[in-house]
């Protein structure tokens, strides 16, 4: 299971650039702006579906995959998001993350 979490969270790193990094640029063109998140998400697809496949393989069911990788990217963007987007971090949003941690832990139960 590490080796899943340690490949999700590197795809995650991935993922969140491609889908968000260019919102601090709005210079550039959309059509670019999509050209290279596409090239940037390929590297997620990379890791996202060996991670997934490892998981499924040792035990994971599909259900545990996805939530999984869900708070992976949650906590992956909360840090992209007060780091790189400088976005304040308030309490609604760590009452959010509470609750989406409960719902990893009735998955796993």
């Amino acid at each position: 299971m590490l080796r899943t979490v340690g490949l999700l969270i590197l795809s995650n790193c991935f993922m969140t650039y491609a889908w968000y990094g260019h919102l601090k640029n709005n210079s550039v063109p959309l059509w670019k702006a999509i050209l290279i998140s596409w090239l940037i998400a390929f590297f997620e697809y990379c890791l996202m579906v060996p991670a997934n496949r490892h998981g499924y393989l040792h035990g994971m069911t599909g259900f545990q995959l996805k939530i999984t990788q869900e708070v992976i990217a949650l906590f992956i963007f909360v840090l992209f998001a007060i780091f790189y987007l400088k976005e304040p971090f308030e309490l609604k949003y760590m009452i959010s993350i509470v609750c989406i941690i409960a719902a990893v832990y009735f998955a796993f139960k």
